[in-house]
């Protein structure tokens, strides 16, 4: 068998609580999967060696680092919302999950398997400015239970969505492709089933909500014309007249450190000589099991962080006195034990350095600095940096919501 490069690794987002259709993640530069077995050595008096191991439900945590190219869709599908919306909220990634999924195909052009990491959540967030040539990046950290690799028979994995009509159990015909049983679960076809009623996710229980037989899925029970069912399944070949994954040639390639603009308080106060800007978003998850089931069956955030790190080359003291409030005063004296709170930093970034065609903007409130350094390196300039911390903020591709 040949080879599988990276070109050949097609990433997919399927979000789970939303009707919206699974996208490709565009502009992907790194995608590292980390998996924890997490197992338990059981050992006893009497006895040298182990007796067996305890399984505990594994942890997996996907990193995903992407170039900033202006698009807020990838946001949209991690937020289950709709790919029209032009802002999402930090805040919005408390309970949206998504099916993250990689289909493989080798060098000799052979379609070999799909990598599939289901019902992950955002656990964090970072947006990265590292120089003034820099390229802008994004990335993002998700975790979850499991990864699954669908391969010979079962290689492709297929996303559904459909209405089942009005009626009591109606009966959904699942072809094009063709259903190929789960190998894992004899007699069982899906994967999952799940329902969208009036904007509300549920998740279907097999034998009780549904049944399939390989052709047919059957919701049991009352369903409305307004109802959405999705389903997920494994096939040998995928939908027809449709490739798992479609090139992005519209949307710009990456965007530039030398067209952003940043701003701290409002766009009146531009902060000049920065040479780094890094943002981090975290999110403190609370995931609850059950005794009696070995699956998450709840989830949350207990609490979120947003950290903000500000590198210049120091000249003036223009930041201090923007913390201080006396910006434009030639106030005499800046201490930081005098620094305001409740600030607000606005990122703009643009298609090009012109500046005259808006891309897409972050925007962080109720900010208050945390810390303050300086480095005095031998024979160079002094530099200055300010972290700023925060739990508020959005990113929006409509100029006006900044």
């Amino acid at each position: 068998m040949a080879l599988i490069h990276s070109s050949y690794f097609r990433p997919k987002v399927n979000p789970v609580k939303s009707d919206e259709n699974p996208t490709e993640i565009d502009r992907l530069q790194d995608f590292t999967g980390t998996i924890t077995l997490n197992r338990e050595k059981i050992r006893e008096i009497g006895r040298d060696g182990i007796v067996d191991w305890r399984k505990f439900t594994p942890e997996v945590t996907l990193t995903l680092r992407q170039l900033e190219y202006g698009s807020l869709e990838f946001y949209n599908q991690l937020a289950n919302k709709s790919l029209s919306s032009t802002k999402v909220e930090f805040k919005e990634f408390k309970t949206s999950m998504v099916d993250i999924a990689g289909y493989k195909t080798d060098d000799d052009g052979n379609f070999v398997s799909t990598i599939w990491y289901p019902k992950f959540r955002v656990s964090g967030i970072s947006l990265a400015i590292g120089d003034p040539d820099a390229l802008v990046e994004r990335t993002f950290t998700l975790v979850g239970e499991d990864e699954i690799t669908l391969q010979n028979d079962n290689k492709y994995l297929i996303f559904k969505k459909t209405n089942p009509g009005t009626g009591q159990d109606q009966t959904i015909t699942i072809s094009d492709p063709t259903v190929v049983a789960d190998p894992d679960n004899s007699g069982a076809y899906l994967f999952r089933v799940g329902r969208i009623r009036s904007g509300t996710y549920t998740e279907l229980t097999h034998g009780t909500d549904w049944s399939c037989d390989g052709t047919d899925l059957t919701i049991n029970g009352q369903s409305y014309s307004s109802d959405v069912i999705k389903y997920v399944y494994s096939a040998s070949s995928y939908i027809s007249g449709e490739e798992p994954f479609t090139e992005n040639d519209s949307d710009a390639a990456g965007l530039t450190a030398d067209s952003c603009s940043i701003y701290l308080v409002d766009t009146n106060n531009y902060v000049y000589k920065l040479q780094s800007v890094g943002i981090d978003v975290t999110f403190d998850r609370f995931d609850v099991k059950e005794i009696g089931n070995d699956d998450v069956v709840a989830r949350g955030v207990r609490d979120r962080n947003i950290s903000i790190t500000l590198g210049r080359v120091l000249d003036q003291w223009t930041i201090e006195e923007i913390l201080r409030g006396v910006a434009g005063l030639d106030f005499g004296k800046i201490d930081p034990r005098k620094f305001q709170s409740n600030l607000t930093l606005i990122i703009k970034i643009y298609t090009n350095n012109t500046k005259s065609s808006f891309a897409i903007g972050y925007k962080f409130t109720d900010l208050a600095p945390t810390g303050l350094d300086a480095g005095v390196p031998l024979n160079d300039y002094l530099t200055r940096g300010v972290t700023l911390q925060c739990e508020d903020g959005f990113v929006t591709t409509d100029e006006n919501q900044l």
